[in-house]
Formats: structure tokens, C-alpha cells, sequence
């Protein structure tokens, strides 16, 4: 007798399914009438997912060194482009901290302009070279920041925020009021390595370690360690009950955000080539705060693009070009002060918090929530317009 006739002689309890209706259950569902399956875009569709690639590609890397490009950049527009490749590797560095494990820095700045101080003062008053200067920079960040994480491990929320504001204000009134260190009211000199004098060749040295930057986050978030700070971030308590060391992880995310963060002040003192301690006060903090938060929690591409746009804002480009296109239409070029009555620098301060305040309303997933389709496109899936939505902006196991 065989197999299915065996099986046909087996009594059946009541409302029990049928041999058919089994089989339709057991039997692999086609790809394409799954919601994903092992869908792939046709050929059409690769060409234009690469067409949009190559214009990203030519956007970051041929743009700015004028190649193959119909219009021309000028060295102060190159510097620009290197001001957000910085901020995009400090707004990752703040998101190491704010979106991977829930913890909000009101003192980023420190990090940041300890690391500038301390790769300038190497490179001009002991004659070290750039790489083992940014290394060193990179290293105190590490430092300080696992200092800082000791010290407020027992705090949370609006406590940790408090700590952190007052380690930012303790930098800025008394480390960076060391003259040895930060030269004074005069600034401290800071030459950018051999071979990277020029605006272009600095911009691709930043381009690379914003690369590496990148690269070392996506890592980190698929190691135990990663997914040991995102159970912090939806909740230490209960992350401790299942035996997750909620002070050695919370130390390592500190540290991870120190070496980013020392990384980036290093490139700015470089980049500026005179830095002062003025440039690292509450104000740079909280613009970091704002480019993470608008940028997108949990988004990297988001991070950067923010990140990128507040740098924009802040170097006074973004203005220039909303004044040039007003002016190009027939209306006064002066538009924010003559017709608004607000001074271009402080552009930037309304913008911040208005472009905040959508964030937390409309899109609390940030640019990352509003590109999330495209980039899933871009990734050979579906497009779907509702793909990374988010309903609220969760920062540790405190719902904003």
C-alpha cells in the first residue's frame, strides 16, 4: 500500500481539513504573491536605480573637483562641502549616543573642540604629524566621554541631559581657557596635512573618514554590543533583567561617540586652520541636537543629509542661495533683513527649531522617515510611499 493510500485510511476527528486543503497550506506560496517574496526589479528598473546612483555618486565625489560638471565651484564652496562632511561625522557621533541608546548630550561641543584643541596643539607646538594627531584626538574623546558616562550611569533622562550640559559649560569656561592649549583670545594654529593643502584634496581626506565613520556604526549595530544598545535604548531595566551589563554597554556607546567626536574636531581645527574657543560653545551643542533629531533617530543616510544641511545653514550658504534665487526673480536679494528684519546669521537659529517642531509633529522620523521609500527603491525593493514611518520620537523609555 502506499504512502497516500495509508494516510486515506486514517480516520479523520470532525472539521478536520482535507487532504487538498493541507496540501494548499503545506505548498510554497509563488514569490510574487508575497508582500516582498523574492521580488527583483526588471531590467528597466536597474537602469534607473543606477542612473540615480550615478547622480548621487557625481554629486559627492565629481562636484566638488569640478569634473565632469557643466558649472564650476569655487575653493570657498569646497570648504563648505568639508564644513558637512564634518558635521555629518559629529551628528553620527551624537547618534551614537542619542539614537542607538536613548541618551541626550547637551555637551557634544566639549568633545568635539577638546579634540580640535588637542590635534592642533600637537601638529604646531610638538611638531607631530596630522594621522598621529587625529589618533590622539580620537583617543581623548574616548576618554573623556567614558569619564563623562561614569559619572552620570546612575542618571536618565533629563538628569543625564543636565550633567552633560553643565561637563559642556565646565569645558568651555575652564579647558579652553588653558592659553597653552587653545592660544588664547588669538586661537590656536592648526595646518592641514601635506598633500591636503588645497580645498579639494581636504575634502576627500574628510570624504574618507566620514567613510570610515559609517563603515565603524553599521558595524557596531550588528555586533552583541549593538544590539545590547538598542535593548538599552528601549529600556535599561528591563535590558538588565534579560543580563545585559547596562554599565559596561552604556561605557562602550560613550566611548564610541568619543572617538567619533574627536575624529570630527580634529578635521575642523585642520580645516580651519585657526580655531578658537568660541567656535565650541552651547550653540554648536545644540546644533548638533537638532541636525540628530531632525535628521532622523536611527538613520544614518537621515543624520548626514541633516547634518549636512545644518552645515550648510550655518556657513551662511544657504541663505546666499535662497537670496540669489529671490534676486534672480525680480525681488530684493536682501530678503530676511530687508523684508523679514532678520539678520542673515541668526538664519539659522529660527530655522533650526521651526524644522524641530515639524519633526516632532509631522515626520517624527525625520529626513530619515521622508527619504525611507527612496532609499528602499534605491535598494532594489518595492517602492512603497508608507515604508519607515514613524509614529513618535522615542528617546530612551521616555515617549516625546
Amino acid at each position: 500500500m502506499s504512502t497516500t493510500e495509508e494516510t486515506a485510511t486514517i480516520p479523520r476527528a470532525t472539521g478536520a481539513p482535507t487532504d487538498a486543503e493541507t496540501t494548499a497550506v503545506l505548498a510554497p506560496v509563488p514569490a510574487a504573491a508575497t508582500p516582498e517574496g523574492r521580488w527583483r526589479p526588471g531590467r528597466a528598473g536597474w537602469l534607473a536605480r543606477g542612473a540615480v546612483w550615478l547622480a548621487v555618486a557625481w554629486l559627492v565625489l565629481a562636484l566638488p573637483a569640478n569634473q565632469l560638471s557643466p558649472i564650476t565651484i569655487g575653493p570657498a564652496d569646497v570648504d563648505i562641502a568639508s564644513r558637512a562632511v564634518i558635521f555629518a561625522i559629529g551628528g553620527l557621533s551624537l547618534h551614537v549616543l542619542l539614537g542607538w541608546c536613548g541618551q541626550i548630550s547637551l555637551g557634544h561641543q566639549a568633545f568635539v573642540g577638546l579634540g580640535a584643541f588637542t590635534s592642533a596643539y600637537l601638529v604646531t607646538d610638538l611638531g607631530m604629524s596630522f594621522w598621529f594627531a587625529i589618533a590622539v584626538a580620537a583617543g581623548f574623546g574616548a576618554v573623556q566621554a567614558t569619564l563623562l558616562g561614569m559619572v552620570s550611569l546612575r542618571l536618565t533622562g533629563l538628569y543625564f541631559a543636565l550633567v552633560t550640559l553643565a561637563y559642556g559649560a565646565f569645558a568651555e569656561n575652564t579647558l579652553f581657557g588653558i592659553t597653552s592649549l587653545t592660544g588664547g583670545e588669538g586661537g590656536k594654529p592648526a595646518a592641514r596635512p601635506p598633500g591636503f593643502e588645497s580645498p579639494e584634496n581636504y575634502y576627500y581626506l574628510c570624504l574618507a573618514f566620514l567613510a570610515l565613520v559609517i563603515w565603524l556604526d553599521w558595524r557596531l549595530t550588528r555586533t552583541k554590543g549593538g544590539r545590547a544598545m538598542a535593548a538599552l535604548r528601549e529600556n535599561p531595566r528591563v535590558a538588565s533583567a534579560y543580563g545585559i551589563n547596562v554599565r559596561a554597554y552604556t561605557l562602550m556607546a560613550f566611548a564610541v561617540s568619543g572617538i567619533f567626536a574627536g575624529i570630527a574636531g580634529s578635521l575642523t581645527a585642520h580645516h580651519d586652520e585657526i580655531i578658537v574657543k568660541s567656535s565650541f560653545d552651547f550653540r554648536l551643542a545644540l546644533t548638533f541636537v537638532l541636525m540628530t533629531v531632525v535628521g532622523g533617530l536611527r538613520s544614518r543616510v537621515g543624520v548626514v543629509i541633516g547634518s549636512a544641511f545644518f552645515a550648510i545653514l550655518e556657513e551662511g550658504a544657504f541663505v546666499a542661495m535662497v537670496e540669489g534665487l529671490i534676486g534672480g526673480l525680480g525681488f530684493t536679494p536682501t530678503f530676511f533683513e530687508s523684508v523679514i528684519g532678520l539678520p542673515a546669521e541668526f538664519v539659522g537659529l529660527v530655522v533650526g527649531p521651526i524644522l524641530l517642531l515639524l519633526t516632532l509633529t509631522l515626520y517624527p522620523g525625520g529626513i530619515g522617515q521622508q527619504i525611507a521609500p527612496i532609499t528602499r527603491w534605491l535598494g532594489g525593493r518595492r517602492f512603497d510611499r508608507n515604508a519607515g514611518a514613524v509614529r513618535e520620537v522615542e528617546v530612551d523609555d521616555v515617549r516625546a
